[in-house]
């Protein structure tokens, strides 16, 4: 990876993690109820990942691949389900949750897009 598609990278992935983490955190006291905006945030940035690459990836490819990580949406609502319904605490465990969980799909798929796997 160039330090270009490197810096692009950045730019995508911590954009797509902070508009996710606000969403888990205005949504906390309802699970599940984020999965249905952070998830076209997540394919959002797929795609754009995927251009950074040179790689022309459409919806369905990018929900293919949304699809195989779909465990963080797992995560996020067993986090919601245990302590999002707590007012502050919830909203912040919520929000943490959800960042990571994109910044680490986000880096996983721009790793693979670099070695060609995707």
């Amino acid at each position: 990876m160039t330090d270009e598609q490197k810096n692009k990278c950045h730019v995508i992935i911590h954009t797509a993690s902070v508009a996710a983490a606000g969403v888990a955190s205005g949504m906390a006291q309802i699970p599940g109820s984020d999965n249905a905006v952070i998830t076209p945030i997540q394919l959002t940035m797929i795609v754009s990942l995927g251009k950074v690459f040179g790689k022309s990836l459409g919806e369905a490819a990018a929900k293919a691949t949304l699809g195989s990580t779909m465990a963080s949406a797992i995560g996020r609502t067993v986090t919601q389900v245990l302590v999002g319904w707590i007012p502050g605490i919830g909203n912040a465990i919520n929000a943490t949750t959800a960042a990571s969980l994109t910044e680490s799909l986000g880096w996983i798929i721009a790793k693979d897009f670099d070695e060609g796997r995707l």
